[in-house]
C-alpha cells in the first residue's frame, strides 16, 4: 500500500475527515481492516459505541479512571498499545487523562460536533474512536489526552501485551 492508498484508507475511516498527524512508517502494514459488523461482533456494546459510532461514555463510569498501577493501556478493540501509565494523571474530568500517547499510536482530526473544533484522536491500527486532545494538560507536554475508558483495557508491567489483533 503506497501513502497515496494509505491516507485515503484513513480518510475513509474517519469519515472523509482530513487527518491532522499520522506517522505512514507505523501505519503501513499494520492497520486492521474490519467492518463494522465484525467489530460489533468482538466487542462490548459499549465499547462498539464508543470505538465505532464515536460515542461517549458516562464521566467517572470507568474503573480505569482509579487505576495507578505500572503498565501500559492498550485499545480495547486490536491491542494496539497507545499510553503508558507514567503519562496518566486525575484530569478531574471523569475519563482516564493522560499528558503524552505512545508514538504513532493515534490519529487525530478535527471535529464539529458541538460546533466549535476540537481535536479528535483515534488508534492509529483500527480507526477506533478513543477521546479529545486538549492543550490544558500538565508539564511537560501540556496536552490532556481525555479517554473514553470503555475504549481501553490496562495490562499491568509484568504481564505480556496481548497479541495485536489482525
Amino acid at each position: 500500500m503506497d501513502r497515496r492508498q494509505l491516507i485515503k484508507t484513513l480518510s475513509g475511516l474517519f469519515g472523509g475527515a482530513a487527518l491532522l498527524h499520522f506517522s505512514p512508517s507505523a501505519l503501513a502494514a499494520n492497520i486492521v481492516n474490519k467492518t463494522r459488523e465484525q467489530w460489533k461482533k468482538l466487542l462490548p456494546p459499549e465499547s462498539y459505541d464508543v470505538l465505532f459510532e464515536e460515542g461517549t461514555e458516562r464521566p467517572f463510569s470507568s474503573p480505569l479512571n482509579n487505576e495507578k498501577h505500572a503498565g501500559t493501556f492498550v485499545c480495547l478493540a486490536c491491542n494496539q498499545p497507545v499510553f503508558k501509565s507514567t503519562t496518566k494523571f486525575d484530569s478531574g474530568t471523569g475519563w482516564p487523562s493522560f499528558f503524552d500517547a505512545i508514538p504513532d499510536a493515534l490519529v487525530t482530526k478535527k471535529d464539529f460536533k458541538i460546533i466549535l473544533p476540537r481535536t479528535e484522536y483515534h488508534c492509529a491500527r483500527c480507526g477506533g474512536h478513543h477521546g479529545h486532545v486538549f492543550d490544558d494538560g500538565p508539564k511537560p507536554t501540556g496536552l490532556r489526552y481525555c479517554n473514553n475508558g470503555v475504549a481501553l483495557k490496562f495490562i499491568p508491567d509484568g504481564q505480556k501485551l496481548p497479541e495485536l489483533l489482525t
